[in-house]
């Protein structure tokens, strides 16, 4: 995938593309991009009930294996949606955001169409499944 992005060089490398932010670092003149890791919850369940549009929340944590192996298929499909706001959410014990979406298992993907759950998947290991969802969170618009 090829994202064009504004950067600013603070001691590093930090890009906004859309929805999907991006870090990055300089090596051998080159600048090295991947995808943010998950970030503690910073929106409430109201906040995220009301936000309009198509929302995709994605739920998991920085050191899991099943959560890595499924970024590349995600991000596969993702591409192909540019409307579709993705948030990667660290989830864990005590956090609440997680508790309101009944995640058990990570990662656990919730597909938003304004506010409201269309469709759901937990732990994704084929594209053609995420597809389907991002289908079905498409078709609701």
């Amino acid at each position: 995938m090829q994202v064009t992005i504004a950067m600013e060089v603070i001691g590093g490398v930090v890009g906004v593309a859309g929805w999907r932010r991006y870090t990055g670092r300089i090596v051998r003149g080159e600048i090295e991009m991947s995808e943010m890791p998950y970030e503690p919850e910073t929106l409430s369940r109201a906040e995220l009930d009301a936000l309009a549009g198509a929302t995709v929340i994605e739920f998991g944590t920085n050191w899991c294996g099943h959560c890595n192996a499924a970024q590349p298929l995600i991000g596969e499909v993702i591409a192909e949606y540019p409307q579709v706001r993705r948030l990667k959410i660290e989830d864990g014990s005590g956090r609440r955001l997680g508790r309101s979406f009944r995640v058990k298992l990570w990662p656990t993907l919730v597909f938003l169409r304004d506010g409201q759950e269309v469709a759901r998947l937990v732990r994704p290991t084929g594209v053609s499944a995420i597809e389907e969802a991002f289908e079905t969170l498409a078709q609701q618009g």
